[in-house]
């Protein structure tokens, strides 16, 4: 089963093609055109001008995906004119250079992300799909941004040792690699930690969620990314703040930690976010001075222990309400997902409190790369559905849902 999956869901243009056989996974193609710099300068992504360059950056990732694919396939022996779809994508048609070539019959299933996410930036990658399962009369799969980053767990160790990589569009994929495929004992606690989401989702078996807790207000990754832009750090703010708190005091500050107590498994970091800003205003614990100070009084680190205070409030909580549920839903592993999973210390400390209050629950993360926004996850995702027996429709049968729910 070969699998042609597209990721747009916020910026980042991304497509993978996948050959699933058995218990492996053949990475043919995995591309990722990012829009950072262009969002940068605006403190976080511009719903209208991420779609535009959705538009801008689609037909020359598929173009890519389709020469590395091509590159993995050698006994293709036509090229690959997906005139019709491709016209409806970016008004041209893509002919690949000989030797280079994927053939289109090879090809499955076309699978998208649907939502949620931005409804300018989804709409570009579900008419992408559109066009492309129309062109190539293939079924369309519309796949959960969500379920993307949990099932991205399942892609697990390399059958050869190769380093995994994200591949730019302007440089080519060695991807040859045959992944196994995780095989999981359930029940299964996955928290979900990204800029637009914070969860915890309960899972009995493939395809069943259980939303038991998720945030009241700001999702996790949306507060590093306003704390970043408090202390005057670029965007995306995340990685940056794990960057400079490795320098600071994480107890410098007594930041609040909420709703930590509270008997449901719930988040909220709007109040951390804000407890925050009167520390950086200069108006945290009674000193209410008449002028805030100035960001240029601040010295390095100042900002270090503010961002190693602020993450490590974020951290506590995530690990207090996750290590929690894990132990009242007796689950057999707790897995990460999202952007923020990414995070090293989170990553550290969730690992050491399940070893040492919870040691026969196993714990697991995305290989490297994975926890950001790729094509590759909802590839995995949508072969789950496929083999778990989910309905799958033509090309007219996926809609655009910015507000999609996880079921």
């Amino acid at each position: 089963m070969i699998i042609l999956a597209i990721e747009t869901s916020c910026d980042e243009t991304a497509v993978a093609i996948v050959e699933f056989k058995k218990n492996k996974a053949k990475v043919l193609a995995n591309v990722i055109s990012s829009q950072v710099k262009a969002h940068s300068k605006y403190g976080g992504v511009v719903p209208a001008l991420a779609a535009r360059m959705h538009l801008k950056n689609m037909a020359p990732v598929l173009r890519r995906a389709f020469k590395q694919a091509g590159k993995h396939t050698p006994s293709a022996s036509q090229p690959t004119p997906l005139k019709r779809g491709i016209r409806c994508i970016a008004s041209q048609s893509v002919s690949l250079k000989k030797g280079v070539h994927f053939d289109k019959n090879k090809i499955d299933y076309i699978a998208v992300t649907k939502g949620p996410g931005l409804i300018p930036a989804l709409m570009v990658g579900v008419g992408a799909a559109k066009a492309l399962a129309y062109s190539l009369n293939k079924p369309l799969v519309g796949v959960n941004h969500l379920e993307g980053h949990i099932y991205a767990n399942w892609l697990t160790e390399f059958e050869k040792s190769i380093k995994s990589k994200v591949y730019k569009v302007s440089k080519d994929c060695k991807a040859e690699n045959d992944f196994k495929l995780w095989k999981p004992e359930f029940p299964i606690l996955c928290l979900t930690v990204s800029g637009g989401h914070t969860q915890l989702v309960l899972m009995k078996k493939d395809l069943n969620y259980k939303i038991i807790g998720e945030t009241v207000d700001d999702a996790a990754g949306e507060a590093f990314d306003k704390v970043a832009k408090l202390l005057k750090l670029s965007y995306p703010g995340g990685p940056l703040i794990e960057k400079i708190a490795k320098k600071g005091d994480r107890n410098k500050f007594k930041f609040t930690r909420p709703m930590i107590n509270s008997k449901d498994y719930n988040f909220s970091f709007s109040g951390l976010k804000t407890a925050v800003l009167y520390e950086v205003r200069g108006f945290y614990n009674g000193r209410n001075e008449a002028v805030p100070r100035s960001y240029g009084d601040y010295n390095i680190q100042y900002k270090a222990d503010i961002a190693a205070s602020f993450q490590q409030a974020v951290i506590d909580v995530l690990i207090s309400k996750t290590v929690r549920a894990a132990k009242k839903h007796k689950v057999k592993n707790v897995i990460l997902g999202g952007g923020v999973s990414a995070n090293k210390e989170l990553q550290k400390q969730l690992k050491e409190v399940i070893n040492k209050e919870i040691p026969n629950t196993k714990y697991q993360i995305p290989i490297s790369n994975l926890s950001t926004d790729n094509a590759l996850m909802i590839a995995i995702a949508a072969h789950y559905n496929i083999i778990g027996g989910k309905k799958i429709g033509s090309w007219q049968s996926v809609k655009a849902d910015a507000n999609l729910k996880l079921r």
